[in-house]
């Protein structure tokens, strides 16, 4: 027994959400992300949560992580403009080591570009928009019903890593409508709680940070049940500045390790058809759409191509990309920019495969046609060697 609802990408962030327990949202209004704050500001009271529309953006961050420090499950949602202005929050929250979630539907840029349109140009924002060396967790689903699951695993690993997660989505999958079936008896997943309180001896110090271990990470605790020091300044495992430089590499290490060593844990995506392609096509969100179905054509017409999806493409899922290059004897990465990402899959590139870089920057999706027109070349230029 279940139900079937026909829900919007930005309505299945939002039924995500609260289902992962976020009971506070502030956020401030902005195309094409609009629908995830109007849905929490109807929702979220009636499970005794608070929605706030902020001033601006870098308020709208802040006050995540306030409410996050205070024990609360926190999210807000923007697109690109407003992602540019929460870094400086955003970069708060890696080095303090706050668990929140920060929802970046993409549209058309620089600036105020493309409001209405999709695009994939924050790429390269996602993972570096923020100054320092640090690692970042960024989930990126292309159907209505991944939007949910994956929503709920955005809080998961916010909450597990203790860090800011970056759920995201482009124009198209925001507002596309899909049914997505709900079976009661499995719509129970699994959710990661915050640990509302610690038991500490009289002469005990609660110590948020872990930096003896480089996986480790210490439980965050509500303030008020626990007292501790929050700095955006290196700081010991109390949380208190430091100016030692052994101790201040430890902290930039163990932001780093705590997530790139566990790359292989949170790295999710999806296959098709790879065990015997000599052609792979590489492609995420929407675009990830097309590409399944022109693969599903070349296969009809018995070309040889597979299909990988990144859907955690930050950290990038390396060990299973390093393969596929070995693999095969093509790639192809289909994506609405100028090529951020094959560029850094090009890095893993050390066999020298052929990889072709099929771009769109205006605003429209790209079709399977196109991508099916690029294998053709490609079954061909294989055929002739």
């Amino acid at each position: 027994m279940g139900k079937m609802l026909f829900l919007q990408g930005n309505e299945a962030v939002g039924m995500a959400a609260i289902k992962a327990g976020c009971r506070f949202f502030a956020g401030y209004p902005i195309t094409p992300s609009t629908e995830i704050a109007e849905y929490m500001s109807r929702e979220l009271p009636k499970v005794g949560g608070t929605f706030i529309q902020m001033e601006d953006e870098l308020g709208s961050a802040a006050a995540i992580i306030g409410a996050s420090l205070a024990g609360v499950k926190s999210m807000t949602a923007t697109s690109g403009p407003g992602f540019s202005l929460m870094q400086e929050a955003l970069r708060y929250a890696i080095m303090t080591e706050v668990p929140c979630v920060f929802v970046d539907v993409m549209r058309g840029g620089p600036s105020t570009g493309l409001p209405t349109k999709p695009s994939q140009g924050d790429i390269m924002q996602i993972r570096w928009g923020t100054h320092g060396d640090h690692q970042i967790i960024a989930i990126y689903p292309s159907t209505v019903e991944e939007v949910y699951t994956y929503t709920v695993t955005a809080f998961n690993y916010a909450e597990k890593y203790r860090t800011p997660v970056i759920l995201v989505l482009d124009e198209t999958l925001a507002h596309m409508r899909e049914n997505v079936y709900f079976d009661y008896e499995k719509e129970n997943p699994q959710i990661v709680e915050r640990l509302k309180e610690i038991d500490l001896g009289e002469e005990e110090l609660f110590l948020p940070f872990d930096l003896e271990e480089q996986f480790a990470v210490n439980p965050l605790v509500e303030m008020g049940k626990t007292r501790f020091h929050v700095s955006g300044l290196v700081h010991d495992e109390s949380g208190f500045p430091i100016r030692d430089p052994n101790t201040i590499s430890k902290v930039i290490e163990h932001l780093d390790s705590k997530i790139r060593l566990s790359a292989e844990e949170i790295s999710i995506y999806n296959e098709y058809m790879l065990q015997d392609a000599d052609i792979v096509v590489v492609a995420y969100g929407s675009v990830a759409r097309s590409a399944l179905k022109a693969v599903k054509q070349a296969r009809s017409d018995k070309i040889p191509v597979g299909f990988f999806k990144p859907i955690t493409i930050w950290p990038m899922p390396t060990s299973r990309l390093k393969l596929i290059f070995k693999n095969a004897q093509s790639i192809i990465v289909p994506e609405m920019n100028t090529g951020q990402y094959v560029k850094e899959m090009s890095r893993l590139n050390k066999l020298n495969k052929h990889v072709e870089s099929l771009t769109k920057t205006s605003g429209e999706l790209i079709t399977p046609d196109e991508i099916l027109e690029i294998i053709m070349k490609m079954w061909v230029q294989i055929t002739e060697m």
